[in-house]
């Protein structure tokens, strides 16, 4: 059978899906590979329509295939994902090389397509991309909340959870496969359950998984500040395998500004909000992104937003500048009234402040002994993350290289450096796997 490259850009989410479609192909005999750099057959492109840069991006990978199938390189090109799933009729005229435009829930189609007969798959059966230790565990696609400047409500729809059962086969299935470590994923996690079960289930669910065994690390990435489903916080305390670690956009913390973005949340809301979490689960680390310069930001909310992060000291952060997305409320609403170049000063200012505080985060940890998974080797040192590190986004722990390890378990490291978005540390036991 044919190669197929399967190219993925964007989000998590979207590895999920492509790890999809890899599985399904190679049930069927292709061979299925994930962003090969050899020339192959057969490309599928699994595209991403987030913001302005994603989509650009995204329109760039299928142009470079669209070359490389003019010389001769690659016989055919399929798209996917939520870039053609909001633009589908208007690739499909403005780039005809492409043999075929899918939306972002069409891989079964797809996959038949290519395979030239019906299949039948699993519900989560997939080919993982990533280290064989850890995967991304998706709990649920879509949207409700509809908030002024996101699309995603417009792409993917409204939400829609999995079932827990289906869930858990899931996490078993893969702890067979040598799976430890789950970051679990979603658009909304604060939303999980209510479009099944008529409650908030995240709670639930999260207790169940980590009484799986096997079940090392699970991770949650995503909760939603507004309707927050604070008996998480308990479920945290309670299972040691459930990382003290919750990633949640908050976006800003003016009033003016949450009213505006249509977050139905305050700035009173949010700081009690964070009061419970760290009350709740002591060391507990909190991701959160921010946005700087929506529709309206005046200098009066960009410094109230400054003095926040400063007074938060949240352990990850980032942030990005407002861009229009059609369709949203605030683009059919509001006027892109603030110049790029401010925006662009504020997102700097932001982030050099969060450098700051980032640095003095992690000098803290110095001295400290930490639980490291060890993710690969490099040829200096391994390289490691704590529990509240999430990979690709977060810091990693580069342990010294005196000791031999192994990929993929488990550590006690002392840590004798920091950086800002880095650990130095080494092992006192190699022999002592947690």
């Amino acid at each position: 059978m044919a190669t197929v490259n399967v190219i993925t850009l964007g989000c998590s989410k979207n590895l999920v899906d492509s790890e999809r479609v890899l599985r399904m192909l190679s049930d069927a005999g292709f061979n299925a590979v994930h962003e090969s750099e050899e020339k192959t057959d057969l490309v599928v492109i699994n595209t991403c329509g987030f913001i302005g840069d994603a989509k650009e991006e995204s329109i760039n990978t299928i142009m470079e295939f669209v070359n490389a199938k003019n010389e001769g390189d690659v016989k055919e090109i399929y798209v996917m994902g939520c870039l053609s799933e909001r633009y589908r009729q208007e690739l499909q005229n403005e780039i005809p090389e492409v043999d075929k435009f899918y939306g972002k829930f069409d891989w079964t189609t797809l996959a038949s397509d290519l395979i030239k007969r019906h299949i039948k798959s699993s519900p989560f059966d997939r080919t993982l991309t990533t280290p064989s230790h850890y995967t991304y565990l998706k709990i649920s696609e879509g949207c409700n909340r509809f908030c002024a400047f996101c699309a995603i409500p417009i792409i993917t729809g409204r939400h829609k959870s999995r079932p827990m059962e289906e869930i858990e086969g899931e996490v078993r299935t893969m702890v067979q496969r040598g799976v430890k470590e789950f970051n679990i994923i979603a658009q909304d996690l604060s939303g999980y359950g209510l479009d099944l079960y008529g409650t908030q289930k995240l709670p639930e669910l999260i207790d169940r998984l980590a009484g799986i065994e096997g079940v090392k690390w699970i991770r949650l990435h995503y909760a939603y500040p507004a309707q927050f489903p604070y008996d998480i916080l308990a479920v945290m305390r309670k299972h040691e395998n459930v990382c003290s670690y919750l990633d949640i956009a908050l976006q800003h913390i003016s009033d003016n500004v949450l009213a505006k973005m249509k977050r139905h949340i305050s700035a009173d809301e949010t700081r009690s909000l964070l009061s419970e979490m760290r009350q709740e689960v002591p060391g507990i680390h909190i991701r959160t992104t921010l946005m700087v310069g929506f529709p309206g930001e005046t200098e009066e909310d960009f410094e109230e937003l400054m003095e926040f992060v400063r007074e938060q000291r949240f352990e990850r952060m980032g942030a990005f500048a407002y861009s229009e997305e059609e369709g949203t409320f605030a683009a059919l609403n509001y006027e892109d009234d603030i110049p790029e170049e401010v925006k662009q000063n504020r997102l700097d200012r932001l982030m050099k402040l969060q450098e700051e505080i980032s640095t003095e985060i992690q000098q803290e940890k110095i001295g400290s002994v930490l639980k490291v998974v060890i993710d690969r080797e490099e040829e200096d040192y391994y390289i490691g993350r704590t529990q509240w590190d999430s990979p690709e986004v977060d810091p990693e722990v580069l342990v010294c290289k005196d000791k031999s390890l192994a990929i993929g378990e488990f550590y006690k490291v002392k840590i004798t450096d920091a950086l800002p978005f880095e650990l130095i540390g080494q092992i006192e036991d190699p022999n002592l796997k947690l």
